[in-house]
């Protein structure tokens, strides 16, 4: 092959890189601009979370008391994970430093669940109690151990909607939580205040500890009664002891 044949071939072959290499810049400026203008045409809203005004019910060992305190917090909307979202918020602030009511950090709840009241009658975990505690039982189905009444009076409304609220905590926070009369007693007084200032709609609270029945949250407070939701912002005795 002589060398003006090559000359031929090398620009020949340099003309076609260059054309080749125009040819991708014009398809990528041109799919630069068709994505530029989807998105001028149809703009995405990203999903945002916007915070709301929440009343804490929080609890001071110094004095004994615990005092509503208000926060901007960002919360579900599904009631559930919202009550869920709302306890984890409270024990939040009692991990910080300098808390009032140190407790360990860490989430509180592993679930929460909502029955409508009235409900009477004794539901456990034996299957000649199925059909009575189905109808005890919400859609999420939590433990059927989760009420133990034979008073036909126990569990009633106070109002139309009043519903039991099944707090599941977790066993992490549970067997870290300091151990006292008082102290114990400030932790419920505050979780049930704050519900009772939150969610309305609910009117009784009772405690599971990893799904099931414990007579204690670490030695004193009673884990195994139904308690009322109230204004809590009074002294710890006000909360049944072992």
């Amino acid at each position: 092959m002589n060398t003006r044949t090559q000359r031929i071939i090398f620009w020949c072959l340099l003309a076609s890189i260059v054309a080749m290499g125009c040819l991708l810049a014009f398809h990528r400026q041109h799919f630069r601009n068709g994505v530029a203008s989807l998105a001028e045409d149809t703009p995405l809203d990203a999903p945002t979370a916007s915070t709301e005004p929440i009343t804490l019910l929080l609890a001071n060992d110094a004095d004994g008391a615990v005092t509503a305190t208000n926060r901007q917090i960002a919360l579900p909307q599904e009631i559930t994970a919202r009550v869920r979202s709302l306890l984890d918020h409270l024990n939040a602030e009692y991990a910080l430093p300098g808390s009032a009511h140190p407790l360990p950090p860490g989430a509180m709840v592993d679930d929460v669940f909502l029955v409508p009241l009235p409900i009477v009658g004794h539901a456990d975990n034996s299957s000649t109690n199925t059909s009575s505690s189905a109808a005890a039982t919400p859609s999420e189905n939590p433990p059927s151990t989760l009420v133990a009444s034979t008073d036909p009076g126990a569990l009633q409304p106070q109002s139309p909607g009043g519903e039991l609220a099944v707090v599941n905590l977790r066993s992490s926070f549970v067997n870290q939580h300091p151990s006292g009369m008082e102290v114990e007693s400030l932790t419920l007084l505050s979780i049930i205040g704050t519900l009772h200032a939150n969610v309305p709609q609910i009117e009784q609270v009772r405690f599971l500890v990893d799904g099931q029945p414990r007579e204690t949250l670490a030695g004193h407070a009673d884990l195994l009664r139904t308690y009322p939701t109230r204004d809590t912002s009074v002294a710890a005795s006000s909360v049944s002891v072992k």
